[in-house]
């Protein structure tokens, strides 16, 4: 591989640039759920709206081509997250009026598509940037920062909004505002950051054809997704892309509003501010822990040894949900240490699942099959999510927690299905 015209380490980039991932995914489908909880909306709607949010991430793979034709991925980055310092600001300037709901979609739809486009970029730029060793190194920090990033929004964020909300004596409009005011800051700071410090990287470059070439371009990049391997081995790998992620799917759109409903609506009633803590302090180390473990023992002897302890560990740790919904804890302590388990493993077990991705992605269209594989996997997630909330509604907490412990078993069966190359992901002898 090619260096870059500029050699940096990619410590100095990696982080900032999954941070910037992260973060805009997190407030769209996650912590929305928590501001659409402190509006009023019901489990079943907060459950329709932001799965139907996710649209953009599975839509990607339909402009990803033109990320790899037009400007470089650099470009694409840097400009990205200025836009999304934009839409911060707008939810910052109009969740205060009448009209907080319709402006709040608006802008939340704009996020999603900018860091649609965001991941395509970096994703992209990463897999230049990188040799296959590399990536499976740095596979676990740029997980660890991207769920860090998802933590510091459900949890920091919601903390500092509480916060915020207590000293004003419940003003939630005014406490989101401020919240999206700041996001908006570190935005900017972020395009600013990286126009100075992310690497020019030679293979980087745009490629320069006519409009007609860019079309067939486009549909080479996609056709040749469902064509490089043999039919059966492709439809296996869209079976797992599109369930492998089934039960947390249901898990991630309900475990918020589980832990924050008060206990008359089944919830174990934490305030902002416990929830804050319990997702941004003892879920961290736990994230840390398993993230930064995965992409070690990954990175040195690949991906297929540690295959099956992975998914071991993305599912079984849901069973403290199924715990805390009968048992009710009111230790604080007792529902961290669960926070930190469910943490730990899903740290440790997604690692799987991404380098999975980058494996099926390798080829010369790498960017664009990503793309494709992080948009079928978001289908994924919007399909379950979207039917979540009624669930939870009809049936309790209880009960729901229970079928999703069930709907693990589609996690075990897609992925005794995969077949993977036991060298992939190890270091390479020199």
């Amino acid at each position: 591989m090619k260096p870059s015209v500029k050699r940096h380490s990619p410590w100095k980039w990696i982080p900032t640039v999954y941070a910037a991932e992260g973060l805009p995914n997190v407030i769209v489908t996650v912590v929305s759920v928590t501001i659409f909880l402190q509006m009023g909306l019901s489990n079943t709607e907060i459950g329709v709206y932001t799965s139907l949010l996710q649209l953009p991430w599975i839509i990607k793979p339909l402009w990803s081509p033109f990320i790899d034709i037009f400007k470089t991925k650099r470009w694409w980055v840097i400009t990205m997250q200025a836009f999304l310092g934009a839409a911060f600001a707008g939810v910052a300037f109009t969740i205060g009026t009448g009209w907080w709901f319709q402006f709040m979609l608006f802008f939340l739809f704009l996020m999603g598509f900018a860091s649609a486009t965001h991941d395509i970029a970096a994703d992209g730029y990463y897999m230049i940037e990188l040799d296959d060793h590399q990536q499976s190194v740095f596979v676990g920090v740029r997980n660890t920062v991207y769920r860090l990033a998802v933590i510091f929004g459900n949890g920091v964020l919601v903390l500092v909004a509480g916060l915020i909300q207590r000293a004003t004596e419940g003003k939630i409009a005014l406490s989101w505002s401020l919240v999206f005011f700041a996001l908006a800051g570190m935005f900017i700071a972020f395009a600013l950051y990286h126009r100075r410090g992310l690497p020019v990287s030679a293979q980087d470059a745009p490629r320069g054809i006519s409009g007609r070439d860019t079309w067939k371009m486009v549909g080479t990049s996609l056709s040749t997704f469902f064509t490089k391997y043999p039919w059966k081995q492709t439809f296996v790998a869209l079976l797992f892309l599109l369930l492998f992620r089934f039960p947390e799917a249901m898990l991630s759109k309900m475990a918020p509003t589980f832990l924050q409903r008060p206990f008359s609506e089944g919830g174990l009633g934490l305030s902002p501010e416990e929830y804050g803590i319990v997702n941004g302090t003892i879920g961290v180390i736990g994230l840390l822990a398993g993230g930064i473990i995965g992409g070690i023992l990954a990175g040195r002897h690949g991906l297929k040894k540690w295959l099956w302890p992975m998914v071991l560990a993305l599912t079984l740790p849901d069973v403290v949900y199924v715990y805390m919904s009968s048992a009710f804890p009111t230790n604080l302590a007792v529902i961290a240490g669960c926070i930190f388990i469910e943490q730990m493993g899903y740290g440790f077990g997604f690692t799987a699942l991404t380098l999975y991705m980058l494996y099926y992605s390798a080829g010369e269209f790498k960017t664009s099959h990503y793309s494709i594989c992080t948009g079928i996997t978001y289908l994924g997630l919007m399909i379950p999510g979207f039917f979540s909330g009624l669930m939870a509604d009809g049936m309790g907490y209880y009960k729901f927690f229970l079928a999703v412990m069930a709907l693990c078993l589609i996690t075990f069966a897609v992925t005794a299905l995969i077949k993977i190359d036991p060298s992939f992901g190890k270091a390479k002898k020199q």
